[in-house]
């Protein structure tokens, strides 16, 4: 018997943001027991806590989706660092501690936004190239819909790699109804975790509209997705579509029944972060 917890990310209410599987004692399953039990779950991912084996790491994780495993993925850091603190099995130095995955050591901080108590994480150092005119023409006909004028979609690789695309608004992102099918064989060609979109507010406080898509990962909509937009604001940065310094929420999941709230953090040396609130909705133990 393992204890777990599934945890609602971006949300400071349940059933609102991105559930997130917890397995806190990992130690002993073989690779294929933990794609069995990420497959079970069926949840966009699902986490697996091991100890530490890097210095100045407070625990280690590795993050599988219901088909394969990510060396790293946002809303799975967020949620564990806050199921473990939960639970009192890590306790934050310092405002923050440290995850272990396949990428590295990823920082996350504790702090508050809108009078919720929050995680953010620091986004590994992204690395980018544009699309080909021949990969963006086949990504227009995966959206159904051209990309933002004067914009060149890219490859946005943070251990998870996103195609990241802006869209003219935040009602054409909204309204979008994508070709899944062309989209997973996409993904697969340019091994790419999926497709991330984005759109931009005209009113109220949320900056910009996502969506993000990963059928060749068993995932057609991820509800809320941090990496993702981890890598829009990347994306947002090297296309000179934000200058570094500044700081936007983003609101994703009203597609899928969801009202995920994102804030994303830059600073004058294009240091990214991403945090959200978080809550735990399902507390019990998996009979393995």
């Amino acid at each position: 018997m393992r204890p777990y917890r599934v945890v609602d990310v971006f949300a400071a209410t349940p059933l609102r943001g991105n559930p997130l599987a917890v397995i806190f004692d990992a130690e002993g399953l073989s690779d294929e027991e933990m794609q069995s039990i990420a497959a079970w779950t069926n949840l966009s991912e699902t986490t697996f806590c091991l100890p530490p084996t890097k210095e100045g790491a407070d625990y280690r994780v590795r993050i599988f989706t219901p088909r394969d495993e990510l060396p790293f993925a946002g809303h799975p850091t967020l949620g564990t660092a806050h199921a473990l603190m939960e639970a009192g099995l890590i306790t934050p130095g310092d405002g923050a501690v440290t995850q272990e995955c396949a990428v590295g050591l990823v920082r996350v901080e504790v702090g508050e936004e809108a009078g919720a108590r929050t995680r953010a994480f620091d986004l590994p150092t992204p690395t980018i190239r544009d699309l080909s005119d021949d990969e963006t023409k086949r990504l227009i006909g995966i959206l159904g819909q051209p990309v933002a004028k004067g914009t060149v979609p890219a490859l946005v690789d943070v251990g998870a790699r996103w195609v990241v695309a802006e869209l003219e608004s935040a009602e054409v992102v909204i309204d979008l109804c994508p070709d899944y099918i062309a989209s997973a064989v996409f993904e697969n060609d340019l091994k790419v975790s999926g497709v991330t979109i984005f759109g931009p507010h005209t009113t109220g406080d949320t900056g910009i509209e996502v969506r993000s898509f990963a059928p060749s990962s068993g995932i057609e909509e991820d509800p809320v997705c941090g990496s993702g937009n981890g890598s829009v604001a990347a994306y947002r940065l090297h296309a000179g579509r934000m200058a570094a310094g500044h700081d936007y929420r983003a609101a994703q999941g009203r597609c899928v029944g969801r009202a995920g709230q994102i804030y994303v953090k830059t600073t004058e040396a294009a240091r990214i972060q991403v945090g959200g609130a978080a809550v735990t909705t399902v507390t019990g133990t998996i009979a393995l």
